[in-house]
């Protein structure tokens, strides 16, 4: 059965993108190799995202790396949106509420995982009781404001633990 996983990018002062949803501080902390983000990729057989994350800025725009992954992600995609537009993009499907979205996203993956790209999604998987995992890569860089890895209003406690013989940042939340 699919596992839902969060994985995410952030800076050591835990923000995944900068003011205004720019992702261009990324450039130079990605690339090169990494088995963690090797295994995550081979893993996944469907991406949700959330329409802002969708539509947002891409680090590697217009080179060979554009795209989720470094460009090496070439999958299906499920966009959770309230707009979805009359035409989408080939390899791309659209839902309107969260349980569609994660169970089309489920259903596209078969047997291997669904990899949530976004906070605003990843926070709403939590609050459903959906999210199964987190993977947090970490650039050493301080971005001082910008998108936080979860924004949680009113701050609610999530108990997370580390997955044995993983990366130190590979956690299951704990229900």
């Amino acid at each position: 059965m699919a596992k839902l996983i969060y994985s995410a990018t952030a800076s050591l002062d835990g923000f995944i993108a900068g003011p205004g949803g720019d992702m261009s501080w990324l450039t130079e902390h990605i690339g090169g190799e990494d088995p963690t983000a090797d295994r995550v990729l081979a893993r996944t057989g469907a991406i949700l995202v959330g329409r802002v994350t969708f539509g947002g800025d891409d680090p590697n725009a217009g080179t060979d790396a554009e795209g989720a992954f470094g460009g090496q992600y070439d999958g299906p995609v499920v966009v959770l949106t309230h707009r979805p537009p009359e035409h989408p993009p080939a390899g791309v499907e659209f839902a309107t509420d969260l349980p569609t979205a994660v169970e089309r996203a489920k259903a596209l993956a078969g047997d291997r995982d669904v990899n949530i790209l976004g906070a605003d999604v990843a926070a709403q998987c939590l609050d459903a009781g959906l999210l199964d995992e987190v993977l947090m890569f970490f650039a050493p860089v301080l971005l001082g404001d910008g998108t936080p890895i979860f924004r949680r209003p009113g701050g609610m406690q999530v108990r997370l633990e580390r997955l044995p013989g993983e990366t130190e940042h590979w956690y299951r939340v704990v229900r």
